[in-house]
């Protein structure tokens, strides 16, 4: 019976944690544009290459060794 003062108050945070999670979620828009998203993984797209990803050059091969 002791366990109950402990565990119902535990309870009643992670259910305010949840709805919390949850809230702060629908405020970033995490669900405002659900169909978007799915279809996104199907389209073919081709990445941009970031500036330190950028393919070598010749120019560059030789100043990167000396």
């Amino acid at each position: 019976m002791d366990i109950l003062y402990l565990l119902i108050p535990l309870s009643a945070v992670l259910v305010l944690a949840i709805i919390g999670l949850f809230g702060w979620a629908l405020h970033r828009g995490q669900f405002d544009d659900l169909e978007r998203e799915g279809e996104r993984i199907l389209q073919h797209e081709v990445n941009a290459i970031d500036d330190d990803q950028a393919p070598v050059t010749g120019d560059q091969k030789q100043s990167a060794l000396s």
